[in-house]
């Protein structure tokens, strides 16, 4: 019983401990209290505004990105049933190397259409010819020769037509002229690259509206960046870039202006600014990450404190400015305007309450406010 008395007595004289300590913290009027043993004790330090450099930025977002000539689709100029393939994403590709076969009659359709056509034009040509001769020694009518050039011109044309349509199918026209023909294609890269994207499996039918792969050269990623019409004068080429990948590092990355757009674009009345990675981001990053970014557009000086000198309530800045009074010290919280921001400090600008000789805790902000 001795002992729960004891106790008892203990834990009520640390909770009165504790609630003094808690008056004496904040005061009646609103202002904030702390003894010279609590300062020292929660190592709090008083300074005041220092004068340095600021940088000016522009705040924007965008994403990794390649030029449009560094990145392909692949879709088949006609379709067909996915045959084979063995690539997967990730893997690398060289311009001109098989990626996918498709099968389908209709290849075959337009062989033998460009063989008739093919044999047609043999005929056709020796009548223009025969037609052309006699018109011109006055033995036939310029109407029988008029058609018969008519006639010659329209199948070269279809000739010529359907020859490029085969070798966009990778066709060659000579063995289909040989009697060779193919049910089946083979669609090849049209740039060397990282395969990005793959939505083909075997069996599939693919038409013309399918992308069935994607092709991304990585050698070439750039920032591309959103810059918003209010900002665009201030964007110039060489400017240094400041970026994160918020989704997935902390660490800040550097890069530099290179291209600025030359017109407004979207609804959102913004323009597109490109910017350099050096080699080793480049082999780091993957195209299409969000990124977070800043551009320097000048220097300034401006009046700081470290970053925890700062309070934000409700989208409002505010510091303590505060004054020994013999062995306690007081803090007042008053509103400021904040400008510019670095990784440790915070531009302050200063007003009547807040001068440059104003005194800021600067550390143990956030055992009195919380």
């Amino acid at each position: 019983m001795k002992n729960i008395v004891i106790l008892f007595a203990i834990a009520t004289f640390l909770l009165s401990c504790k609630q003094k300590e808690k008056e004496e913290k904040v005061s009646d009027n609103g202002l904030i209290t702390v003894t010279q043993q609590q300062f020292e004790a929660s190592k709090m330090e008083i300074s005041s505004p220092i004068e340095q450099d600021f940088d000016v930025v522009v705040q924007a977002t965008g994403k990794i990105d390649v030029p449009p000539q560094y990145k392909a689709k692949i879709s088949p100029f006609i379709g067909g049933y996915v045959k084979s393939t063995s690539l997967l994403i990730g893997d690398k590709v060289t311009k001109g190397q098989a990626l996918i076969t498709l099968e389908n009659t209709e290849y075959l359709d337009l062989q033998k259409d460009y063989v008739e056509v093919a044999e047609q034009i043999k005929y056709l040509k020796s009548e223009y010819e025969r037609q052309k001769t006699l018109f011109e020694e006055k033995i036939t009518s310029q109407k029988n020769y008029l058609k018969a050039e008519s006639d010659y011109r329209q199948a070269k044309g279809m000739y010529q037509g359907l020859r490029e349509k085969l070798l966009l199918l990778n066709i060659n026209p000579n063995n289909v002229e040989n009697g060779k023909f193919t049910s089946i294609i083979t669609l090849t890269s049209p740039i060397s690259g990282d395969v990005t994207k793959m939505n083909a499996n075997v069996g599939m039918f693919m038409s013309p509206s399918d992308v069935m792969m994607e092709v991304v050269n990585t050698e070439h990623l750039m920032l591309n960046l959103i810059i918003f019409e209010s900002d665009i004068l201030s964007i110039k080429q060489g400017q240094k870039i400041l970026f994160t990948i918020p989704q997935a590092s902390k660490e800040q990355f550097y890069s530099n202006v290179q291209t600025v757009g030359k017109s407004i674009e979207n609804e959102d009345r913004s323009i597109s600014v490109y910017g350099t990675l050096q080699k080793e981001l480049k082999e780091k990053f993957l195209s299409g990450m969000f990124v977070e970014a800043k551009v320097i557009t000048s220097t300034k000086k401006g009046w700081s404190v470290p970053k925890d000198a700062i309070i934000k309530e409700d989208n409002k800045y505010f510091v303590l400015l505060g004054q020994q009074k013999q062995d306690r010290f007081v803090f007042k919280k008053t509103l400021s305007e904040i400008g510019e921001v670095t990784e440790s400090f915070t531009e302050i600008k200063l007003n009547q309450n807040v001068n440059q000789n104003a005194k800021i805790l600067t550390k143990g902000v956030y055992e009195l406010t919380n």
